[in-house]
């Protein structure tokens, strides 16, 4: 890391965690360090019969994207410093990669107050809800998602066999207004995302037709 003083900051990507119903931030988590690559891919919501030629052009919606990314975890800056990371010294990284597993585990009061109600003979019990999980990438990228793919490596270890360095892995899906509804907090997060991306567009140089060596199209 430079100390010139004329460096840019550099700003963090991670998860802002909101509730679902209120919209109010429950958390966050950045990333310790930023992953070198970050891919992308897309599924096209294509509508039509294969073959159906008054459809071909047709789509029924957002496509839908997923990100996959590798970050690493260390707590080597911190173990430097024992006397001010005591957490680190006691536990190494585990703290930061059970935050990361509360992303997709449900909490375990919730499991115990589905228990009380399974025994008390509830008819019925409402699936448990997540936060709303926003991945936030750049200031041009803020979109809600669903934790897909959560994988992790633990390669170092203190004496005391706490993780002290791990790589993990993870898969996410942007959701849209045909997960969420437009009314709901993440359908209005994915309505910004997709005009953000629309304003992006609008602001790459047009390519002109003599660049493909062709006059028109016939």
């Amino acid at each position: 890391m430079t100390t010139f003083p004329g460096s840019p900051r550099l700003l963090k990507g991670g998860l802002v965690l909101l509730d679902p119903d209120s919209g109010a931030v429950r958390g966050a988590i950045a990333l310790q360090y930023n992953p070198e690559t970050l891919s992308r891919s897309f599924q096209i919501q294509a509508i039509g019969a294969e073959g159906d030629r008054s459809q071909a052009l047709r789509i029924k919606g957002p496509a839908v994207e997923s990100y996959k990314l590798d970050v690493v975890v260390n707590a080597i800056d911190q173990l430097e410093l024992p006397g001010q990371n005591p957490n680190a010294v006691k536990f190494g990284i585990q703290p930061q990669l059970a935050m990361l597993e509360s992303l997709i585990q449900p909490p375990s009061s919730r499991l115990l107050s589905n228990n009380a109600l399974a025994q008390s003979g509830a008819l019925e019990i409402v699936p448990m809800q997540t936060p709303l999980t926003v991945f936030v990438w750049s200031t041009a990228r803020v979109a809600p998602v669903r934790v897909t793919e959560l994988g992790i490596t633990e390669e170092a270890f203190d004496p005391n066999l706490n993780p002290i360095q791990a790589k993990v892995s993870l898969g996410l899906r942007v959701l849209s207004v045909d997960d969420l509804g437009f009314q709901h907090k993440g359908g209005n997060l994915f309505m910004a995302y997709l005009q953000q991306k629309e304003q992006l567009a609008a602001k790459a140089p047009a390519a002109t037709l003599s660049a493909f060596g062709i006059g028109g199209i016939p």
